[in-house]
């Protein structure tokens, strides 16, 4: 069903982010954040899908992950259970990101092993699919991230060092493909969550293109708390009839 597929793909894409910005120091030493991914078009409001998001400390820095599924009534069309994993050094920069995908009888398997070595990034990507194993190399000159490093590089930015409405571009390195990501970052704005509660938050909107020009993936909005731990608050997509809202979940539900 190509709505449920739709806010799978608003799921992964939403909890993106960007690159090497004003920065401020932050780490984690356990967290985990809940949300609640909501179809919304006209008078329809369903909630369509959870979402787990949790990181830790390690040897060598961190390991977050993210579990993503549908929840019973849209199994019913198109069940959807995706997992995301990465392990980051201290700076959340990339060493090894995993992605496996159950989407209805879809399997697939998707490893990025980075490295980096005179200003370059590269990737070793290897790719598990029914019709076999496939590898690919990608390069990036400068920082090059994934899913979910780009993300808690995100929430690590000096917002009060950000100018309004100016583009800002880094890559991200996904099983085969290299993506650029163009954020711009709209100011504070106060937001109601699902559950009522009211929020100040910092507004940003993302482009996701190949080669600079091709789009790739829908655009989308995000909305991070201006508290200090800066969490993602909510993240909103547009899709061809209404549109997928990602919320955080203050219950933890």
């Amino acid at each position: 069903m190509k709505v449920i597929r739709s806010i799978r793909l608003g799921l992964l894409a939403a909890l993106v982010a960007l690159m090497a910005l004003p920065a401020t120091a932050r780490t984690y030493t356990s967290e985990t954040l809940h949300f609640q991914i909501v179809y919304h078009w006209g008078v329809i409001w369903k909630h369509a899908g959870d979402a787990r998001l949790s990181i830790k400390r390690t040897p060598q820095g961190y390991y977050a992950q993210l579990v993503g599924r549908t929840r019973s009534w849209a199994d019913t069309f198109y069940p959807v259970r995706d997992t995301l994993k990465c392990t980051m050094n201290s700076q959340f920069l990339p060493i090894r990101y995993e992605k496996c995908t159950h989407e209805k009888n879809y399997r697939a398997r998707d490893l990025v092993q980075f490295s980096r070595s005179n200003g370059t990034t590269t990737a070793r990507c290897t790719r598990w699919r029914k019709s076999g194993i496939k590898h690919a190399n990608l390069a990036n000159r400068g920082n090059a991230y994934d899913m979910l490093s780009v993300f808690y590089m995100l929430r690590n930015l000096d917002f009060g060092n950000l100018a309004h409405n100016k583009s800002y571009v880094t890559c991200i390195f996904s099983g085969k493909t290299k993506e650029v990501l163009t954020i711009k970052y709209r100011g504070v704005q106060a937001i109601t969550l699902r559950d009522k509660s009211r929020h100040q938050a910092y507004h940003i909107t993302f482009k996701f293109t190949q080669d600079g020009k091709r789009k790739s993936s829908d655009d989308l909005d995000a909305w991070l708390s201006t508290a200090p731990d800066r969490k993602p608050l909510m993240v909103v997509g547009k899709l061809p009839f209404g549109e997928v809202k990602c919320y955080l979940s203050t219950a933890g539900k």
